[in-house]
């Protein structure tokens, strides 16, 4: 048995939002949309290619979430990212540091929480 590894990661979003979702997933973080299966077409679902895994947005009516779940996606460069994000408007939230491992939050349009970061260095030369 290999590995396991993560294949994809589904988040919600507001029906009617396609505009809102490529604006922010496609266009400003850059992932490039593929076609979802033709069997999932009546269920309003919009993929994105994250690395060697996906991310799938599905549309289902908002409800407040607060929770620490997120997603994570490591970027090349995290400073240009963030500027990316302020500039578009978005508010990144600083959070606990982890050695080697630069990061931030962020919330997308639909308020899902979003960490981004990029591997520097092992974490684990920094244990005590």
């Amino acid at each position: 048995m290999t590995r396991p590894r993560v294949q994809h990661v589904s988040l919600p979003r507001p029906p009617r939002s396609d505009e809102a979702t490529r604006a922010f997933y496609g266009a400003l973080l850059g992932l490039e949309e593929i076609p979802a299966p033709s069997s999932l077409a009546d269920l309003d679902v919009i993929w994105y290619r994250l690395g060697d895994a996906e991310l799938h947005l599905f549309a289902e009516e908002p409800y407040p979430d607060r929770s620490g779940r997120h997603v994570c996606i490591e970027v090349d460069d995290l400073d240009e990212m963030r500027a990316r994000l302020v500039a578009a408007g978005y508010a990144p939230e600083d959070t606990i540091a982890i050695p080697g491992r630069p990061r931030f939050f962020c919330r997308d349009p639909f308020g899902n929480r979003i960490e981004f970061t990029t591997i520097v260095d092992d974490y684990l030369k920094y244990q005590e």
